[in-house]
């Protein structure tokens, strides 16, 4: 079961679920099951992000981070792990390889315009204010 280590933690644990261990090289990922599926209220989603201390001692992340589980999902979580370090990663059931978070969702209403409203900013996008 997911668990909260700490009373003020935003994220639970999610562990590996394996039957033999897993090994992913430097500069691969994989696919890791959780063996935990869950019902997340409407109106809500649960976010999978990374361990701070995995992707600190040993250069691990997730690809999709964050990963987002919609209210309608009702299949296993499974989390798709990243080597970005320089030495392979073991992976054994059990270990505590991603976190979960809840939020609510607001959902975006579109509409068709000709014209944006303009800004200071207007179209300045990435590295536009400099360092």
């Amino acid at each position: 079961m997911p668990e909260y280590k700490t009373e003020d933690a935003a994220g639970c644990d999610l562990c590996a679920c394996l039957k033999k261990e897993m090994v992913i090289s430097p500069g691969e990922f994989c696919t890791v099951p959780t063996g935990l599926s869950i019902e997340i209220p409407e109106g809500y989603e649960a976010q999978v992000r990374p361990r701070s201390g995995l992707a600190r001692k040993y250069g691990i992340g997730i690809l999709n981070s964050p990963g987002t589980i919609d209210a309608d999902y009702r299949g296993e979580i499974m989390i798709i792990l990243f080597n970005f370090g320089k030495k392979p990663f073991r992976i054994k059931n059990g270990d505590r390889i991603a976190q979960l978070v809840f939020n609510r969702v607001v959902r975006g209403h579109f509409k068709k315009v000709k014209r944006l409203k303009r800004t200071k900013r207007h179209k300045g996008g990435f590295g536009h204010t400099g360092i």
